[in-house]
Formats: C-alpha cells, sequence, structure tokens
C-alpha cells in the first residue's frame, strides 16, 4: 500500500493530503496490529504449554525480554512519531535526518525487532510452543519487510538529498 502510495499519490489525493492518509493508514496498522495480538494471543490459550517452560526462569526470561521489545518499540516510536513510524516517507513526509539516537543507535529496525521481541517474552511468559512459532512467523515477515523497505527508504532519502543539491 504505502509504495503504491509513493508512486501514485492516489490515497493523499482520496484524503485530501499526505498527512490525513498516512494517519488513516497508521490507524488500519494498529488496528490490524490488535488484531493480530488477539488472535496470536488466543492461538496462545487454545493450544498447550510447554511443560519444560513452565518455570520461574522462563516466565521472568519472558518478561525481560517483553519489557526490552516494549522499550524499544515506544521508544522507537516517540524518536520517529506517528508519520515517521507509520511509513510517512511513502507519502512524501520526510524527516530532517535520519533518527540515529536511541534505539536507533543500539540497533537498526528497532520496532521491529521490538515488536517481535514482546511476542517472543509473551511466548515464554504462557510457555506456549504455538506462540514461540508464530513468534518465529513475525520474524520472518519482519525480515522480509526490512528486506524490502529499507533499501526503498533509502533509495527516498536520496531522492530527497538530489533534490536539494539541484535547488
Amino acid at each position: 500500500v504505502a509504495r503504491w502510495e509513493h508512486k501514485t499519490r492516489a490515497l493523499s489525493r482520496v484524503f485530501g493530503s499526505p498527512h490525513a492518509a498516512c494517519y488513516c493508514l497508521g490507524a488500519v496498522i494498529l488496528m490490524l496490529n490488535c488484531v493480530r495480538s488477539h488472535c496470536f494471543t488466543e492461538a496462545m490459550k487454545s493450544q498447550p504449554k510447554l511443560e519444560g517452560l513452565e518455570c520461574h526462569w522462563a516466565y521472568y526470561s519472558g518478561l525481560a525480554i517483553l519489557a526490552v521489545g516494549t522499550l524499544f518499540v515506544i521508544s522507537s516510536f516517540l524518536a520517529l512519531g506517528f508519520t515517521g513510524t507509520f511509513l510517512g516517507d511513502y507519502f512524501g513526509i520526510l524527516m530532517e535526518a535520519k533518527v540515529t539516537s536511541f534505539p536507533f543507535s543500539v540497533l537498526d529496525n528497532p520496532m521491529y525487532w521490538g515488536s517481535t521481541a514482546i511476542y517472543l517474552g509473551w511466548s515464554l511468559m504462557h510457555a506456549s510452543p504455538a506462540g514461540l512459532l508464530l513468534t518465529a512467523v513475525v520474524a520472518i515477515s519482519y525480515t522480509i519487510a526490512m528486506l524490502y523497505e529499507g533499501p526503498f527508504t533509502e533509495e527516498i532519502y536520496r531522492q530527497k538529498q538530489k533534490g536539494a543539491k539541484n535547488k
């Protein structure tokens, strides 16, 4: 959807501005995340638990991983803002410069990895093999997204710099 918007600006036209379109897409992404998280939790609750993970160390390890993931997600959102988090650059809403402060100073794509860590922690806390499998699916999905999104975003900003030099 974001690449289609970048190519056509169709959503920006429909919603009357790139900001309105980006906020609407962000709202849809947030709603889909709620659905995904609900389905994830229901899948864990409906499947048997892994006896080897039903212990204090696994629960507290999961809690720590979940806390770190939450820290990465929240700090990423605070560093990027709503439009930076929800693909604003595809709508032509560009940041002045690449964000390099925490958590981006610690790892690339902290929003994706933080979200994955939340699911991993949640799975460990619930001793859920289904949750661990679904966490792997989330990690693979995010890895594929990063393979496409990273170079495309870099090109958007390269074009921005090129345009600024030509002025």
